[in-house]
């Protein structure tokens, strides 16, 4: 089955954590209207901030079916580290590198999922078998 594969495991984790994430804010009273309205529109994105977070939410939700499916691969990794370098500009950046301990909000686990989805897509044992037969 082409879905449970060696990459299975990272899919359902960053599918899990992009879920919650949209998830959460859809079932809290007025969270993802409120990251439109109080955030995005306050840093210069208005009118367009409900809308682009709506957006946001509705994407991880597709993408994160995406990737349980092993399904459009590419397309859905793209996507959120889009969402994920956005996030690392307008919130992360200014907190520092650390989530928690050394601060608080920080980036460091937006760019670990970056590195998790880049894994997903690129053609690392491509990569290997092209270098060992140009050594060859």
């Amino acid at each position: 089955m082409k879905t449970l594969n060696n990459t299975f495991i990272l899919r359902f984790g960053l599918a899990t954590i992009f879920l919650s994430h949209s998830l959460h804010g859809i079932f809290t009273e007025n969270d993802v209207n409120n990251f439109g309205n109080l955030f995005l529109n306050q840093i210069g994105f208005a009118p367009f901030g409900v809308f682009i977070a709506w957006s946001i939410v509705i994407s991880q939700i597709i993408t994160s079916v995406f990737l349980l499916l092993d399904k459009y691969i590419k397309i859905a990794s793209v996507i959120n580290i889009v969402i994920l370098i956005a996030g690392i500009i307008t919130v992360h950046y200014n907190e520092g590198w650390f989530v928690v301990g050394g601060g608080r909000n920080g980036m460091e686990f937006s760019f670990f999922l970056i590195c998790v989805l880049l894994s997903l897509i690129i053609p690392f044992e491509k990569l290997k078998a092209t270098n060992e037969h140009s050594t060859q």
